[in-house]
């Protein structure tokens, strides 16, 4: 098994958004990212498919003339596009056989279009709580044709790919963890940890239920504790930390 982090772009954000009454007003650019993974018997897995490509001619195409506007911007060129990122690798969307979504937020599902050949990983829990709702802009990822297997809890799906239920940034999240032989077991946390400042200052207030987010990112500590590495959602810092692609995990 591969991995290799596509870097999709980065947003404006108010720290507030994330760490609510930590340098509220000032703003820091935040990456956006999908994960390929590259499986056995040549299969492809994306973990997130990230924003859609619509943000690069218009920063504003999913919230102008709502509140969000005004606290995040999507910042795409060109080669942000998920299937410029893939066409690098010498892949095109249709090859991707298995989409896990860490959640359906725009950031995390604005690509799910392009993969119309993918079977779609979601908990129902999560699934059923986005469908129509406005927070989940839903023409990015509740299109005819997708097909969707929802999930009712964590464990193996895909040799090597684990689920972990890690609920609090949104109902049903999940988190995914990758046993990779060389590199070891990364955890790609999705929005249970945007970055780094979550823990270092017990910050939750950001979430939508801030306790059971707290109990989500202990339990992926607790995999960290126990040799696992931690890939944040949105951590500026840590694209030093996980180089992007072509950089190859084993």
């Amino acid at each position: 098994m591969k991995l290799t982090i596509l870097p999709l772009g980065t947003c404006w954000s108010a720290h507030g958004v994330v760490t609510p009454g930590h340098l509220h007003d000032e703003k820091f650019s935040i990456p956006v990212s999908s994960y390929l993974v590259e499986l056995d018997r040549g299969r492809l897995l994306l973990i997130d498919t990230g924003m859609s490509r619509a943000h690069i001619s218009n920063p504003d195409a999913t919230w102008a003339g709502t509140d969000f506007a005004e606290m995040l911007t999507p910042v795409m060129q060109p080669e942000d596009d998920i299937a410029a990122q893939l066409n690098a690798l010498g892949i095109e969307p249709p090859q991707i056989d298995y989409v896990i979504n860490t959640h359906l937020h725009f950031d995390h599902a604005g690509n799910n279009f392009q993969f119309i050949n993918a079977t779609f990983f979601a908990q129902r829990e999560h699934y059923e709580h986005a469908l129509g709702n406005p927070h989940f802009p839903n023409e990015y990822w509740n299109v005819p044709g997708l097909r969707y297997e929802l999930l009712d809890g964590g464990g193996e799906i895909l040799p090597g790919v684990e689920i972990v239920v890690t609920p609090g940034h949104a109902p049903g999240h999940q988190s995914v963890v990758l046993h990779l032989r060389r590199d070891g077991d990364l955890v790609i946390c999705g929005d249970a940890i945007y970055l780094q400042d979550n823990l270092d200052l017990e910050n939750w207030q950001a979430m939508a239920d801030p306790e059971e987010a707290r109990k989500s990112a202990s339990r992926l500590t607790e995999l960290e504790a126990q040799g696992a590495r931690l890939v944040y959602g949105h951590d500026p810092a840590q694209v030093d930390v996980f180089p992007r692609a072509p950089h190859r995990y084993y």
